[in-house]
């Protein structure tokens, strides 16, 4: 068994050797970028779905399919500890130099610059490199009002716009789309329903935790007519099977009925944990097919990985207050659970616990999947607690 030829590659947003189960999400994609580049009106994409189910490589698809359909692209991932502003404006300022980069800046692009530089004006943006960068005056009384919610809107229009002056048009895609503000959230459901009322050729696709569809909804009420929210899951045993077995054949390995199954029960069909547990029984395994013996071997390895660099990373955020309450979980099973059973369990009363809730909420580590129950958003999390705590605590 070479290594150096294993065909798995776990890693944060690491392109699986075969995407497989996927299907569906692609074609609604492709739909979109089709319809928006005619200038059809369709809605917009937000992926949602637990950690380690592939959402981060599937936006990285869509984004290599728009770029096929001629899209001028931007890439953003949001984080806790920066603005949307902050994020994007960079990001705008490359889209509107790729529309220009043919035939020069048009009066559209012009103006698109002109807003971007009220925008960053209005916010009062500290970005060096961009405010040097935009070297033309300020649109006065467009997007520069200093409230996202007004300014953000006339910036997508303003881009929609440009790109409709270059025949082409715009795709925006963002991560972890749950880190935004209800305000920056709000603001850019306001931005894409303006960009939709004059059909212009600017789309968002975003992904995020479960807990987006809530979000939007919470923030602007029409969230749901102006996107759709496809739940991204876990494989199916056959989809499992295809993801594990298809890419060794083509390297000539094969996989025992029994070793895939084995990874199923160990994996519950999470595609990021297929591939830990698929390249590590590849390296084990001293010749094909890869057994189930393998596996077993192999999973001492992938705990340990895990643990390092999956699990320990989100783990090492917490206070001890939230590793409590995650503990507690844990202690219940893999979840969903009732906020009244975590309590229960930890002898205090229910409403005790809505502080660290909502702070775990805001963390991405726990999310709502009904009214008063709470589950983990990192599959097999609750294992994890169990070895980084081993004694639950009284």
């Amino acid at each position: 068994m070479d290594q150096i030829k294993n065909p798995f590659s776990p890693g944060a947003g690491s392109p699986p050797p075969e995407l497989v189960g996927r299907q569906p999400i692609l074609d609604q994609a492709d739909v979109l970028l089709k319809r928006i580049r005619l200038g059809k009106s369709e809605k917009s994409m937000l992926l949602t779905g637990l950690r380690g189910v592939g959402k981060t490589v599937l936006v990285n698809e869509i984004e290599r399919m728009a770029k096929d359909e001629n899209y001028a692209t931007v890439s953003v991932e949001a984080h806790e500890d920066k603005s949307l502003g902050h994020l994007i404006v960079p990001y705008l300022r490359s889209v509107l130099a790729d529309l220009s980069r043919v035939s020069g800046a048009s009066d559209a692009i012009k103006r698109a610059l002109a807003v971007l530089r009220s925008f960053v004006s209005g916010l009062q943006l500290t970005i060096s490199n961009v405010t040097i960068g935009i070297d033309i005056e300020p649109e006065v009384g467009i997007a520069d009002s200093g409230d996202l919610e007004i300014d953000l809107p006339q910036v997508f229009v303003a881009v929609g716009e440009a790109a409709i002056n270059r025949k082409r048009a715009v795709a925006i895609f963002i991560d972890e789309v749950q880190y935004f503000s209800e305000k920056e959230l709000g603001a850019l459901i306001m931005a894409m329903h303006k960009v939709q009322q004059r059909q212009l050729p600017l789309l968002l696709l975003g992904a995020g935790l479960p807990i987006l569809p809530g979000l939007a909804g919470e923030s602007k009420s029409y969230a749901e007519r102006l996107f759709d929210f496809p739940d991204i899951g876990a494989l199916s045993p056959e989809d499992t099977a295809k993801a594990l077995r298809d890419p060794a054949q083509a390297a000539g390995v094969d996989f025992s009925t029994h070793a895939i199954e084995e990874i199923f029960d160990l994996t519950r069909g999470y595609p990021y944990f297929l591939q830990e547990w698929g390249y590590q029984s590849w390296n084990v395994a001293d010749s094909s097919p890869i057994t189930i013996e393998h596996v077993r071997t192999a999973t001492s390895r992938v705990v340990v990985r895990l643990d390092k660099n999956f699990f320990r990373v989100r783990f090492d955020r917490l206070n001890p207050s939230e590793k409590g309450f995650l503990r507690t979980m844990a202690e219940l099973g893999p979840g969903p659970h009732r906020v009244a059973e975590v309590a229960e369990l930890r002898k205090v009363k229910a409403t005790s616990l809505g502080p660290v809730r909502a702070k775990l909420i805001k963390k991405g580590m726990v999310y709502s999947p009904a009214y008063g129950d709470i589950a983990f958003t990192v599959p097999l999390f609750d294992e994890f607690m169990k070895r980084a705590i081993p004694d639950f605590p009284s």
